[in-house]
C-alpha cells in the first residue's frame, strides 16, 4: 500500500467510532478545491509510511481504536487495497472507506469480501457540472452511478458528501444533486475551508447562514442531512 500519513487518533473521520486514519497516495481527478493537494500532484514528493509500521502500530492500539479509514488520494487505486482491508478486519477493526466513485469494479470486490462496515463517497456536483468541480475535461457518470448504487444496496451505513466552494456550488446545483441521489440515507453538506494546500487558490466557502439554508432545502430528499465544518 502507498501509505503517506497516519493520524492516530479521529473522532470525526468515522462516525460513531473511535479510529485512525492512513492517507493513500494518487487520485484520478483534479477538484481544485482539494485540500490534499501533494497525494494527488505529486505523491512522490510526499512522506511515504511502511506499511508494516502501520501494522504494528493496529497491533498495539486494537484493545483501544475501533475502526480504521482508509482516505486518500483514492484508495481504490491502490492495488493491495483487498489484502490491507483483509489484515484490518483481522485484526478486529471496523473499516470506513472514503471513495470517489470512480471505480465500482473495486468498490464491489470490497463490499463482495466484506472489507467494509461504512462507506462514505464522495458527490462532487451534480451530473452536468462534475467534470468542471473534478478538474477534467469529462468524467464517465455511468461508473459514478453505478457506484451509488452499489453503496445504496450494500445494507451498510454510507453516505454521500459534498463539499460546497462558492465558485463551483449553488442552490440550483444542490438542489441536482438532491434529486439525483433522492431516497439515500445520509447526505452530508461540507464547509470549504482553506487548508493552504490547495490544487488552485483563491476558492471561497459560504457563511454557516447559508450552509444552513442549503442543508434545510435538501431535508427533503434524503433521510437525514448533515452539516459539517461550519461553526
Amino acid at each position: 500500500m502507498e501509505l503517506h500519513g497516519l493520524n492516530k487518533l479521529t473522532l470525526l473521520d468515522f462516525p460513531e467510532h473511535l479510529a485512525c486514519t492512513v492517507f493513500t497516495g494518487r487520485c484520478n481527478l483534479r477538484c481544485p478545491f482539494c485540500h490534499n493537494a501533494g497525494l494527488v500532484l505529486a505523491p512522490e514528493w510526499e512522506p511515504v509510511l511502511d506499511t508494516e509500521e502501520v501494522f504494528r502500530f493496529l497491533e498495539k492500539r486494537k484493545n483501544t481504536l475501533e475502526g480504521i479509514c482508509v482516505t486518500g488520494g483514492e484508495p481504490t487505486l491502490q492495488e493491495d487495497l483487498l489484502p490491507f482491508l483483509h489484515r484490518c478486519k483481522e485484526l478486529g477493526y471496523q473499516v470506513k472507506l472514503d471513495t470517489n466513485g470512480t471505480r465500482p469494479d473495486v468498490l464491489l470486490a470490497v463490499l463482495r469480501e466484506h472489507l467494509a462496515d461504512y462507506i462514505a463517497m464522495d458527490i462532487k456536483n451534480c451530473p452536468a457540472r462534475y467534470a468542471e468541480t473534478a478538474g477534467l475535461s469529462s468524467v464517465r457518470l455511468s461508473a459514478l452511478e453505478e457506484s451509488i448504487s452499489l453503496i445504496r444496496g450494500s445494507g451498510l451505513p454510507y453516505e454521500f458528501r459534498t463539499t460546497v466552494v462558492r465558485e463551483f456550488h449553488t442552490k440550483q446545483d444542490l438542489l441536482a444533486i438532491g434529486e439525483w441521489l433522492n431516497g439515500s440515507a445520509r447526505y452530508a453538506i461540507q464547509a470549504f475551508l482553506d487548508s493552504g494546500n490547495l490544487i488552485k487558490s483563491g476558492l471561497s466557502g459560504y457563511p454557516a447562514e447559508e450552509l444552513q439554508a442549503f442543508r434545510t432545502l435538501l431535508l427533503p430528499y434524503f433521510g437525514e442531512v448533515l452539516l459539517r465544518g461550519a461553526d
